[in-house]
């Protein structure tokens, strides 16, 4: 399964073989999260994938296109899978609130080499993908910011805004945690931070 495809959340996607070009990209988000986005050569993907030259040049243009094709589909996949679960929780701001981060607790989990590079080298892009993946990222605080501002009446967007990216930086702490704590305690210890963050009274 892609990052993408996970950050989607999509079941049926599960049991699909991945494409040859799904493993480059894996092998590459893994290099540049390991060593940074000029710490890697063209030369040093292809060789960790067993992929000559002209063969990897037949998957990608270059290394900007494995970068922006590693991020732009999973800043979509947040915004689907954000807007799908407050859609499923209409009335009700603090399940809709809870079921977010749970998929995001989930996401941050499987993917750190993807939070790695969202907050080391989403700069390495051109314009053009900066941009949309910018604009991905805004909408998908706006379902936090929307949720929070029902749950928490008279609370201005602004201060919803720093909320989200608050718990945001809670959640994407997976990339920098030891192994010594086991996958499912991390995650009831991330909802559980969380939550506690954003459900606590905001009256000034």
């Amino acid at each position: 399964m892609t990052v993408g495809q996970q950050a989607r959340g999509s079941a049926g996607s599960a049991g699909r073989r991945r494409s040859r070009r799904d493993e480059i990209l894996e092998i590459a988000v893994g290099l540049f999260a390991a060593r940074g986005y000029h710490g890697v050569s063209m030369d040093d993907i292809g060789a960790a994938a067993g992929v000559t030259g002209p063969a990897l040049y037949h998957h990608f243009a270059g290394k900007e296109a494995m970068l922006a094709a590693a991020l732009i589909p999973v800043s979509e996949g947040l915004l689907d899978g954000g807007r799908d679960r407050t859609a499923s929780r209409p009335g009700d701001p603090r399940g809709a609130l809870e079921s977010l981060i749970d998929f995001h607790v989930d996401f941050a989990l499987a993917n750190p080499a993807v939070i790695a590079l969202h907050l080391h080298e989403l700069d390495r892009l051109p314009d053009e993908p900066r941009r949309r993946i910018r604009k991905l990222q805004r909408l998908y605080v706006e379902e936090w910011v929307t949720v929070l501002t029902a749950l928490h009446p008279g609370l201005p967007d602004g201060e919803a805004r720093v909320l989200a990216h608050a718990a945001f930086g809670l959640m994407n702490s997976t990339p920098f945690l030891g192994g010594e704590v086991d996958r499912r305690r991390r995650a009831a210890l991330l909802r559980a931070a969380a939550s506690a963050a954003l459900l606590a009274e905001t009256d000034s």
